[in-house]
């Protein structure tokens, strides 16, 4: 594409005094933003279906695995965000250090992941709410024909989102405390629980999964080599931890906040970093409490944390839990929401997207187009697409993003080795190059049909951007 259509990092760095977009956020605004979009799905749903599918009591493991390579990819934004905080984080990383058509498809790519996860949090919300108060499952749930639930609380969420992002922190504070507060009492209750013979063997004997698999369902890497997928044993692990990714995806949002936050050099780092640290030891607590006190054989799948208590007789506990999964899972809508209207907003402003949607709202200093505009496909794909077809799609997204941040950091050292790095990543270009690795190894522990759909989405975001972000571009005259 060549030099013409890379980003100044001097023109980005101006951008931020623009004072569009409000600042009001301080550090710990972000470490509750960043633990509000992190613990969700992952630390309610996904540490009990991988342990009875895949890992068994070694699903502590998957997510010790997966916490390395975001607390990998995590110091490479965090090395980003405080040398260029911007809006648009990874998109216009890529923008300013590979090119215009990577940023296109980074950007492409995390409007991708925070949709989908989104609305497959919403649906999750739905059910949780549905089993809380005895909705009816006509409505709310993964039962329903339209998902109703799902759809009033995107509405509900994009409200506050417009609305202002001091606004938008208070409520995302206010439910990580409550989801805080219940991963706790589910760790001071749950230790009594534990049965050394649950945890035993930790790393279940590998053993084909019963009745045929279809070669488009197997993680790539198996079906490259010819080889039987496998349930259990090292390689069930490592499956499960590409899989179990999906629960740390959320930190990189922070980055987007860049134009949002009073001291960005300092506080973007200590939001990034410290909500990692926060969400990774809960995890593996919770995982460790969890199959401790249920035989991974046993776990339920639908709600394995309530499940487990009601089995030892904590009934209250489960009702608890049930409550800190409907909070939990409403921080991390409220985040994804925000998240994507800062993309779309930077995107917008280089003229990739329409120019209206680049411009913030002049009252409310939010980029209100671009946050309703996503809000109303969201709630498209919860009222009638089920999570099973949605969730694969997020993890593969976030590692594709996180491969090109880490190719950014030794790219953008060499381009301005005089930009002030009020942080840097250690060991560079070393530790960079084994992050992008990383990531690319757990997408190809994703199954092949992920694959296909994630080129499909690439495809159809190219479409786009030759026919219209190319031509538009803030570089096309």
């Amino acid at each position: 594409m060549g030099e013409r259509r890379t980003l100044d990092v001097d023109e980005v760095l101006k951008r931020q005094e623009s004072g569009e977009l409000k600042r009001r956020l301080r550090g710990r605004d972000l470490v509750g933003f960043g633990v509000g979009i992190i613990i969700g799905t992952g630390i309610f749903t996904l540490a009990g279906v991988e342990a009875k599918t895949h890992a068994g009591p070694s699903v502590t493991l998957s997510f010790v695995i997966g916490a390395v390579v975001a607390g990998l990819a995590a110091l490479c934004y965090a090395e980003l965000a405080s040398s260029v905080p911007t809006a648009g984080s990874a998109y216009t990383y890529a923008f300013a250090t590979l090119g215009e058509i990577f940023a296109w498809i980074i950007g492409w790519d995390l409007l991708l992941e925070f949709a989908l996860g989104a609305a497959v949090v919403s649906r999750s919300w739905s059910g949780y709410l549905a089993n809380l108060l005895g909705l009816s499952p006509e409505w709310f749930g993964e039962d329903a024909t339209v998902n109703v639930g799902a759809v009033l609380i995107i509405a509900v969420l994009t409200v506050v989102a417009v609305v202002g992002i001091k606004e938008s922190s208070w409520l995302t504070n206010l439910l990580v405390l409550v989801k805080v507060a219940v991963c706790v009492l589910i760790l001071a209750v749950g230790v009594f629980f534990v049965k050394g013979s649950n945890l035993t063997p930790f790393v279940p004997t590998a053993q084909p999964p019963s009745g045929s698999s279809s070669a488009l369902h197997q993680p790539v890497v198996q079906a490259a080599l010819g080889l039987e997928q496998s349930v259990y044993g090292i390689a069930g692990m490592v499956t499960a931890a590409a899989v179990v990714f999906f629960a740390y995806t959320g930190f990189e949002a922070l980055a987007n906040l860049g134009e949002e936050t009073i001291n960005p050099r300092k506080d973007l780092r200590v939001g990034i970093l410290g909500a990692l640290a926060v969400c990774a030891v809960l995890y593996i607590g919770v995982s460790i409490v969890l199959t401790g006190m249920v035989h991974y054989t046993d776990i339920d799948s639908g709600a394995p944390l309530a499940d487990a208590f009601d089995r030892v007789g904590q009934h209250w506990v489960g009702a608890l839990i049930s409550l800190g999964a409907v909070t939990g899972l409403t921080s991390v809508m409220m985040v994804e929401l925000v998240t994507i209207g800062r993309i779309g907003f930077a995107m917008g402003r280089d003229g990739l997207l329409p120019k209206a949607i680049g411009t913030a709202h002049p009252r409310w200093g939010t980029p209100h187009r671009m946050t309703i505009g996503g809000a109303a496909l969201i709630a498209v794909l919860a009222a009638f697409v089920p999570i099973s077809a949605l969730a694969d799609m997020v993890s593969i997204g976030a590692l594709s993003a996180m491969i090109i941040v880490a190719v950014a950091v030794p790219v953008l050292r060499k381009r301005r080795p005089d930009l002030k790095r009020p942080f840097t990543v250690p060991f560079s270009p070393v530790l960079p190059i084994i992050t992008a690795l990383a990531c690319f190894y757990l997408t190809l522990n994703l199954d092949v049909m992920t694959w296909i759909r994630f080129a499909a989405w690439l495809v159809i975001g190219l479409l786009i951007y030759f026919f219209y972000g190319r031509k538009h571009s803030r570089f096309a005259k």
